[in-house]
Formats: structure tokens, C-alpha cells, sequence
């Protein structure tokens, strides 16, 4: 049963590695941006590890300082009783003073060890921001020579004429003959609008010529 599992796993994770390697080659751009939209959730994550750890931070700062202010008050407190032979409560001072200092050492060793993670921290997150700003230069300038290829492939279907495509050719050949007909219409128009003034302008001047030949 085991093996029957793991030889569907193996079927399905090669079958989605197929449509993964299918996909960049027909769209790289678009698998592209999968990627980056991964970086940038992973690059988010990161930010918010950040925020979390700055905030650990100071939280381990503020209970350093309290830690001190208590192991320095019960330290005179202890020595205030110790003066006026008050054994009791120069032990009990005495125990609270320990206990804050241990406390206040021990604070201050695990805000160290915090510093560290946080600038490893703000390290790996500043080189995954570069990292993620390449990409994006990356694909722009991936999208920019897809682009002049594409541009490129359709003008030399237009000015090659052995590749011409029949859509393209059918598209162009329909605008011209639009041309055509249009002109012919405004010539048309032209010559209707005009004719009447210029067959009256004939007459004129052939009825001119006959009168000057009788006289």
C-alpha cells in the first residue's frame, strides 16, 4: 500500500512539473510573475518576522530596566536593614535583590541573543528586497524584448509578402478597396455637383462662338 501511495505521489508531482515546464515555454512571462508574487509573500512574511522581533525586543528592554530599578532598590533596602539590624527583613531584601539581578542578567542575555537574530534578520530581508527588485528588472526587460520579437514578427508578416497571412492580406486588401470606393464617390459627388455650372459655361461659349462667326 505504501508503494501504491508513493508511486501516485511521484505521478502527480512529475505530471505538475510537465504542466510547470509547459507552461514557462508557452507563457515565461506569466510563470514569471508567479514567481515574483511568491517573493513578495515571502518577502511580506519576512517584514512582519521583523516587526514581531523588534517588538520582542524592546518588550526584553523594558523588563531589563525594571529588572535593574529592583535588583537596585532591594539592594538598598537590604543595606538600609542590614544598618539598623533588622535581620529578617535584610534577608528577605537580601533574597529579592539575588533574584532581581539573576532575572536582570538573564534578560539582558536573551536581548543579545535577539540583536543577533534581528540583524541576521534585517540581513536576509534587505537581500531579499534587492533579490526581488532584480526580478523585477528582470521581467521588465524580459517583457521588453518579448514585445520588440512580437513587433518584429508582425512587421515582417506585413512587408513579407512569401508570409503574408490571409487574415493580415484579406485586412488590407479591404481597406484599399474602402479607399477606392470612397474615392469614387467623392469624384462622383464632385462631378454631379459641377456639372450643370460647367455644361452651362459649354453653352455660353458655344453660343458665343456662333454669334461672333455670323456677324
Amino acid at each position: 500500500m505504501t508503494n501504491l501511495f508513493t508511486r501516485i505521489k511521484n505521478t502527480i508531482t512529475a505530471d505538475l512539473h510537465e504542466a510547470l515546464d509547459q507552461k514557462e515555454r508557452q507563457n515565461p512571462i506569466a510563470l514569471l510573475n508567479q514567481y515574483l508574487r511568491q517573493c513578495e509573500q515571502e518577502t511580506e512574511k519576512v517584514r512582519k518576522l521583523l516587526e514581531r522581533q523588534y517588538t520582542l525586543k524592546d518588550e526584553f528592554t523594558r523588563e531589563h530596566h525594571h529588572a535593574v530599578e529592583l535588583a537596585n532598590k532591594r539592594k538598598r533596602q537590604a543595606e538600609i536593614a542590614s544598618e539598623a539590624g533588622e535581620i529578617e527583613l535584610y534577608q528577605f531584601a537580601s533574597t529579592e535583590h539575588q533574584q532581581y539581578a539573576e532575572r536582570a542578567e538573564r534578560i539582558s542575555g536573551s536581548r543579545e541573543q535577539i540583536k543577533g537574530q534581528l540583524e541576521e534578520l534585517e540581513r536576509k530581508y534587505a537581500e531579499m528586497k534587492h533579490k526581488l527588485k532584480d526580478m523585477h528588472i528582470r521581467r521588465m526587460e524580459l517583457m521588453g524584448r518579448e514585445n520588440v520579437t512580437r513587433a518584429n514578427h508582425r512587421m515582417n508578416q506585413v512587408l513579407d509578402s512569401n508570409h503574408f497571412s490571409d487574415k493580415a492580406f484579406s485586412r488590407f486588401k479591404e481597406i484599399e478597396n474602402y479607399l477606392d470606393r470612397l474615392e469614387q464617390q467623392v469624384n462622383s459627388s464632385f462631378y454631379r455637383s459641377t456639372i450643370d455650372a460647367r455644361i452651362a459655361q459649354l453653352e455660353k461659349s458655344a453660343n458665343f462662338s456662333e454669334s461672333k462667326s455670323i456677324s
